[in-house]
């Protein structure tokens, strides 16, 4: 369903078990950070409706799994670290079309999000499928799904709002330039990491 090219190798699931305040840190701001987007894409496409509308209701889901990430992070005892960089994140920014128009910079910056979000689907249907701790686990299993709503409507939305530009090519260049830089990942325990 995803499309993407290559697997996180589920042995990435033992690095984070060897720092689970770290990588539940890293998920917490990781989802502040869709929310921050979500908003983002509102504040600059006002004028279309049902975008807003499909977006608020990413805002705030995204919010809410802030929230109880960062309820996990309160009951076992451990902080919430201070916010850090996405190294992935900044690498798929970099593909994002840049001067060429209001349309395809909306398309591309959708396509961005759709990205983001299949990765972390795929991330937590591994951790929900290979940590050995059964709250997480469960939790990752129902963020999976969500993750997966958040991937479909920002698709979607990008195909909806197209204009005259070739979303399915423009996706499939995504998701070439994902395979090429996801290899140097899953090496340390954060989302993306």
């Amino acid at each position: 369903m995803l499309g993407l090219k290559l697997p996180t190798d589920p042995r990435w699931v033992n690095i984070v078990e060897g720092n689970i305040e770290e990588i539940l840190t890293d998920h917490a701001w990781c989802e502040q950070k869709a929310a921050s987007n979500a908003i983002a894409l509102i504040a600059h496409n006002s004028e279309l409706e049902d975008l807003v509308t499909e977006l608020m209701v990413i805002a705030k889901e995204e919010l809410e799994h802030f929230q109880q990430v960062h309820n996990i992070i309160k009951q076992r005892g451990l902080t919430l670290g201070r916010e850090r960089k996405d190294s992935y994140v900044n690498e798929l920014f970099k593909f994002m079309k840049k001067g060429e128009g209001r349309t395809q910079s909306l398309i591309d910056r959708l396509l961005f999000a759709a990205m983001i979000e299949a990765r972390s689907c795929e991330r937590f249907r591994v951790l929900s499928e290979n940590i050995s701790d059964e709250e997480l686990s469960e939790f990752y299993r129902e963020l999976m799904i969500s993750e997966a709503g958040h991937y479909t409507t920002f698709l979607k939305l990008a195909k909806k709002y197209r204009k005259n530009i070739d979303v399915d090519k423009r996706w499939k260049e995504w998701l070439d330039y994902e395979a090429s830089i996801i290899s140097k990942y899953g090496k340390s325990e954060t989302v993306h990491g």
